[in-house]
This record gives C-alpha cells, sequence and structure tokens, in this order.
C-alpha cells in the first residue's frame, strides 16, 4: 500500500481526471453535504461531488437541465440582509447570540472579530483553527468568526466549508450562526426551510467537534471546548429587513448527519470500480457521457427533487425501469424484495412471488378487496 500523501495525491489525480482536463472542481458545501448524507446510498452523487463535477452543467449537457437551486435574486437579498447582521462589528448579531443563547453571561462588548484572511482553503481552515485556539486561551470575552473555513472529512476526501459565523462565548463554548433570507412570520418560519437550515448546522456542528477535540488532545491538558447543539437561526422578521433570531436544537440533526456520513462508501472505492476512463466533462459527446454517468449505481427518490441536480435524469431512468423507488421510500421499503412495478404487479395477480412472503401476501389482499370493490360497484 503507497504512502497516504501519495496515495492522496493519486486520488486527487484520478478526481481530477474524472471531471476532465483544465475543468476546475466544484467545492463541496455544507448543503451539497446534507443532502449527501440524507440519501447515503447513491454512489453516483458521492463520487460527483467528491471528485467536484458541476451538477447543474452536468444535467444540462445530458438533457435532463435542473431547476434546483436559489435564483440571483435571493442570494443578492441574502447577502444584503447578511451584511445588515453582520455591520458595526457584528454587535447586532452577538446580542442576538446573548439574548436567545446566553442570558447569564456578561453582554457582549468589544467583541474580538479576528481577520480570517489566508490563502486558499487549507490555509483559511489553519487560519480559524488558530483564532479558535487563541479564543480558548482568553476565557470570558466574546469572539465572532466571520466566515471561518473548516474541514470535515468526507468519505476519505477533505470537504471545506464554511458556516456564515462562529460565535466563541465568554465560558468558551461555540455556537454556529445560519443567517438565512426566508422570513420568520410572527415569530416563526416556514417548518421544511428551518429543517434544511438545521441539516445544514449540523454539518458545521460536526466539522467544529473535530477542531475542538484537536485542541483538547494538545498536551496543555486543557480540555476540549464545548460544541453547542443549539445552533442561532438569524431571518428577516416579517417582511423587514430587521433581524429576527430563534435558537434551533439540532441534536437529532446531528446525530442523524454523522452515522448518515459514516455510511457512506470511501470514494476512491468508488473511483477504482469505474471504467477505465470513465470522464464526466459536460463537453463529451450525449451518448459517451450517459454511459459515464449509468456506469455509478444511483439511489433515486423522490426527495432528491428538492435537493440534487441530477434528479430529473435519475428519475426519468428510473422510471424506465420500472423501480418502485419512484414511488418513495417507504413504498419501497413495504414491498421487501420486489423492486420493480411489474414484479409488484405479477405478485398482486398471483402470477409470481411467494404466498409465504408478507409483502406478497398483502398486495394479493389488496388486489381482491380491489376487484370485490369494483364488482359491487357495476351492480
Amino acid at each position: 500500500m503507497p504512502p497516504p500523501r501519495t496515495r492522496g495525491t493519486a486520488l486527487r489525480q484520478q478526481l481530477a481526471e474524472l471531471r476532465g482536463p483544465d475543468v476546475p472542481a466544484k467545492a463541496l458545501d455544507a448543503r451539497a453535504l446534507a443532502a449527501l448524507a440524507a440519501n447515503p446510498g447513491c454512489a453516483r452523487r458521492a463520487i460527483l461531488d467528491g471528485a467536484g463535477v458541476n451538477k447543474t452543467a452536468l444535467a444540462s449537457a445530458l438533457g435532463s437541465p435542473s431547476a434546483f437551486g436559489q435564483s440571483q435574486f435571493a442570494l443578492t437579498r441574502g447577502n444584503a440582509f447578511e451584511a445588515k447582521v453582520k455591520a458595526d462589528g457584528g454587535a447586532e448579531l452577538l446580542r442576538l447570540v446573548h439574548e436567545k443563547l446566553d442570558r447569564s453571561a456578561e453582554p457582549p462588548a468589544d467583541a474580538r472579530v479576528p481577520d480570517l484572511t489566508a490563502s486558499g482553503p487549507q490555509g483559511r481552515t489553519a487560519r480559524t483553527e488558530l483564532e479558535l485556539r487563541e479564543a480558548a486561551a482568553h476565557p470570558g470575552a466574546w469572539t465572532l468568526l466571520d466566515h471561518p473555513m473548516l474541514a470535515l472529512d468526507v468519505a476519505g476526501s477533505p470537504a471545506f466549508l464554511e458556516p456564515d459565523a462562529v460565535v466563541v462565548h465568554p465560558d468558551g463554548g461555540w455556537t454556529v450562526v445560519e443567517i438565512k433570507s426566508f422570513p420568520m412570520l410572527d415569530g416563526s418560519a416556514d417548518p421544511a426551510k428551518v429543517g434544511a437550515a438545521a441539516r445544514q448546522a449540523a454539518v458545521y456542528v460536526l466539522a467544529l467537534e473535530e477542531v475542538a477535540a484537536r485542541l483538547g488532545a494538545e498536551p496543555d491538558g486543557a480540555p476540549a471546548p464545548q460544541v453547542r447543539h443549539r445552533v442561532l437561526l438569524v431571518c428577516p422578521r416579517d417582511f423587514s429587513n430587521l433581524p429576527a433570531a430563534s435558537a434551533v436544537d439540532i441534536r437529532k440533526q446531528r446525530a442523524v448527519t454523522a452515522r448518515q456520513l459514516a455510511r457512506l462508501t470511501r470514494i476512491e472505492d468508488i473511483a477504482d470500480a469505474l471504467p477505465e476512463g470513465t470522464c464526466f466533462s459536460p463537453d463529451l459527446p450525449a451518448e459517451e457521457l450517459t454511459a459515464a454517468v449509468e456506469s455509478v449505481p444511483a439511489a433515486y427518490a423522490p426527495e432528491c427533487l428538492s435537493a440534487c441536480e441530477l434528479a430529473f435524469h435519475c428519475r426519468a431512468r428510473s422510471r424506465q425501469e420500472g423501480a418502485v423507488t419512484t414511488l418513495g421510500r417507504p413504498v419501497r421499503a413495504e414491498l421487501g424484495g420486489l423492486t420493480t412495478v411489474e414484479e409488484v404487479l405479477a405478485a398482486a395477480r398471483g402470477e409470481a412471488g411467494d404466498p409465504g412472503d408478507p409483502a406478497v401476501a398483502a398486495l394479493r389482499r389488496a388486489a381482491a378487496l380491489r376487484a370485490e370493490a369494483l364488482e359491487a360497484a357495476c351492480r
């Protein structure tokens, strides 16, 4: 086995070849990572994200353009709102953290806002860790890290993540802050959007926990800082541009995300199983590109439509194959070993399937009830 550095260099070269010549890698952000963790059985998404393939361009080249993503207007509005929240050295943001999460501490005044500028993601990650170490060495003060850079190992490949902010409390605890542009109406926001923000924040918490563990393992004997599992969600109040905040407990999302990420097949194992010369460059002919994408198994489910740029392509393929996964994960779980619609219908008609199988028995009973109901309706 080659040394880790040699193997890592070879893997990076292999992933670069999968993207195509001179195609820059697309960074794997927390939103994509949360979506990947929600569907850990999808090797297709794992290798495309691991290789930094631009899935939006890939979907368009495959003839199934994606409708997934934020509009430019929403991005501009979000950036303007975030700048307002962080104005004056983050005074309003720190006030909200104090009000919603740490009323027992001294009100924030003269908080540290260190400069996190550095060269490249590795440099920014090291700079962030240095400032977190510095904050831990000076308890009793508030520190605001604006757009820190964190690293998280994902299936053997590093992902660099950039939360909106991380606040260090006077007691040394760390809090993740998520700033979103969707409104908070009468003190509450859209549950689906809050859930997505919580899953995204859970990824940041996992990355911070790795940093805290490294600081706790240093020879100075200082305990590892506490990464708080209540994050601060900041949104516009009603339809104004004034900030409102809510504390969100993400313990469940953190546990689920950690478990799902641990289940991911290592990216290098997926890459090694690909046919020689496989490439996902959108510049390839459509037939060749389709063959490359289809060489990696997917795990499509309707939930992919709101989380993955390739969802329309994978849905079309799944429907062509008659896969029951197009009906949703709960239906797939109920059907046991029956994996296609044709198998399900044959089992319901009594033409195939083991009568002792609970799924087959339930299908035949449902078919009999349907036949009785139709017969009664025709009388």
